[in-house]
């Protein structure tokens, strides 16, 4: 009985914690953390890499043996199958898209990411991308990351900044192992997570992203994912041609984003899993029959792409011989850029699991090419493919996740190519620029902005955003019953501190509300108290709020209205008021202690 007490893991882990507060300081161990996150989150990157070459391996074998056509008509219904099966039966809970998951947790669950999200999306991912979804693992391996990051912080009971920093960090380890970028995955944290991070914090997320890509380094190897030899480097004659290509990229990022969506929306019509899974199986894969190059990830078509190999588009039969007729080419990558977003969009909303970074690189390269083929072909002048392709691959970064600094340095540490990092950044600024007059929110924030749970760079907004409602709501006063007379609300009055008046019912509706300043003039008439009644003298409140809305809609009733206090009432129930001065004093203590040190 005594080894088993000494065994107990709360136990262990209360005088651990115990031993940490004598011992180890909040920012030795938020260091040590970060380096165990960054290794955890390593792993699960190259869990996911192994699972879905593993698996994809097989299905190219079957290819192999049974005929490609048939193959992939039916691959991937199976893997997406699998995924759903897994996710309803097994699981018997849904799995958030990645990224979306991880701003989700930090605006509305204080960094809380449940646990099966550590292991969930490697399986549904591989699944999914396994079998042919054309879709990519950076989402899936940030949600894992992000998860071991947040339930490592709820282990050890860290508050909610300190979670916060953690979960920033894994989803910068799980980019850097993924990729083995870490600069670019530093930049993603505080860019596209939008963590808003001290100095002070800066060294963990380091530690982090380094540990993530030595871990990624010592299972996958040094070599960089799109391994590319910089043959010409920037001309400033060119530089018109790369402001014009992120323009285009631009443009194409809005339409990724706004096809996405309604593709989402159609989806959603669908009632039932196994309608949404029939119809985007059968699509996926009369899509992939035609046109191979979309299935999965696509990285090695990318790499074909970036060394100017479009052989690939021919392996279908049906278009045999168009390889030399040069606009023939042009619109068959026209269209496989078309498709590539409705394939990933079809994935996505027949039940799939997996990322968008996949297909956005996809894109961007086959746009860059494109670019520069047609340039090249119409005589205007000699562009590089190679260069375009990878500046058409940071143009589509910026603009599809709003995220220019993200896709300058991804690029750059993916492929090696920092001798093209002013024409990088060129492209993805104007591509940025252009997105974001015609989509205001980039595919991963669309919804969290719709509801009003983004987090931004704004400290104010944040704090609003993290902020709930329902903690600032008071219960102190008095309520009078709708059917009083004057002389029990004066036997109120007399033992309130407040002001106002709530005229409530027995089930809790309220009825009206009753100020001092209205009954001053006759609270001392006694031959009115049994002839007055309350509900003559009451009054339905022009601003409430309910307990579901957030402090930026307090905020503007506040400011609106003019009001000192705000009724809360749900579903016509009161609960009570909140007081300016009150909400004032919980935003300022909250920006104090968001903004502290870790």
């Amino acid at each position: 009985m005594g080894l088993k007490n000494k065994l107990n893991p709360e136990k262990l882990l209360g005088r651990f914690l115990r031993w940490r507060l004598r011992h180890i300081s909040n920012r030795q161990f938020i260091m040590f953390l970060s380096i165990l996150v960054g290794i955890a989150s390593g792993l699960g990157a190259v869990a996911i890499k192994n699972s879905v070459h593993f698996i994809s391996v097989l299905v190219q074998d079957v290819i192999h043996v049974e005929g490609q056509g048939y193959i992939f008509l039916i691959s991937p219904i199976i893997g997406i199958l699998l995924a759903v099966l897994f996710i309803k039966f097994v699981l018997k809970r849904p799995v958030r898209h990645g990224i979306p998951n991880v701003l989700y947790a930090l605006s509305k669950r204080k960094g809380r990411i449940r646990r099966h999200n550590m292991f969930s999306s490697i399986v549904t991912s591989s699944l999914t991308v396994g079998f042919g979804g054309s879709v990519g693992l950076e989402g899936p391996t940030v949600s894992t990351g992000a998860a071991i990051g947040s339930n490592i912080g709820q282990l050890f009971h860290l508050n909610f900044r300190q979670i916060t920093l953690l979960l920033g960090c894994a989803s910068a380890a799980a980019m850097s192992a993924i990729f083995k970028a870490p600069i670019a995955a530093i930049v993603f944290a505080l860019e596209v997570i939008m963590l808003d991070l001290t100095l002070t914090a800066i060294v963990p997320l380091l530690m982090a992203s380094a540990s993530a890509v030595l871990t990624s380094y010592l299972f996958l190897g040094q070599q960089v994912l799109y391994p590319v030899t910089i043959t010409e480097t920037f001309e400033i004659n060119d530089l018109l041609f790369y402001i014009l290509l992120g323009v285009i990229t631009g443009l194409v990022a809005v339409y990724f984003t706004k096809a996405y969506l309604h593709i989402e929306r159609l989806f959603g019509k669908l009632k039932t899993v196994l309608s949404r899974l029939i119809v985007g199986g059968i699509g996926l894969g009369i899509l992939l029959f035609f046109f191979p190059s979309l299935y999965g990830e696509g990285y090695d078509i990318i790499n074909s792409l970036l060394a100017g190999d479009i052989s690939f588009l021919f392996d279908q039969k049906l278009f045999a011989g168009l390889e030399y007729f040069w606009p023939a080419v042009a619109g068959l990558i026209l269209i496989m850029i078309a498709l590539k977003v409705v394939a990933t969009s079809i994935t996505f909303g027949s039940g799939g699991v997996g990322g968008i970074f996949a297909p956005t690189l996809f894109i961007g390269s086959s746009t860059g090419l494109l670019f520069a083929m047609v340039v090249s072909n119409l005589g205007i002048t000699e562009l590089s493919e190679q260069n375009f392709a990878l500046a058409g691959m940071g143009g589509l970064i910026a603009g599809v996740l709003h995220a220019p600094l993200t896709g300058l340095f991804l690029i750059a540490d993916v492929t090696g190519g920092y001798e093209l990092f002013l024409p990088l950044m060129i492209t993805a600024t104007i591509s940025f620029a252009t997105a974001k007059t015609f989509v205001k929110n980039s595919v991963y924030t669309h919804q969290l902005a719709q509801r009003k749970e983004l987090l931004t760079h704004d400290k104010d907004q944040v704090a609003l955003a993290l902020m709930d409602v329902t903690k600032l709501i008071e219960t102190d006063f008095s309520v009078i019953l709708p059917d009083a007379k004057l002389g029990d609300l004066v036997e109120v009055v007399s033992k309130a501190h407040r002001n106002l008046f709530p005229v409530v019912d027995n089930r809790g509706i309220l009825h009206g509300m009753v100020k001092m300043d209205d009954i001053r003039n006759i609270i001392f008439k006694p031959d009115l108290y049994e002839s007055v009644e309350v509900k003559d003298l009451m009054y339905m409140p022009e601003y409430f709020i309910s307990p579901d809305d957030s402090m930026e809609d307090l905020v503007e009733i506040f400011r609106t209205s003019g009001r000192f206090n705000i009724a809360v009432i749900d579903k016509g129930k009161y609960l009570g008021f909140i007081s300016r001065a009150n909400a004032f004093t919980a935003y300022r203590n909250f920006v104090k202690r968001f903004s502290g040190e870790y």
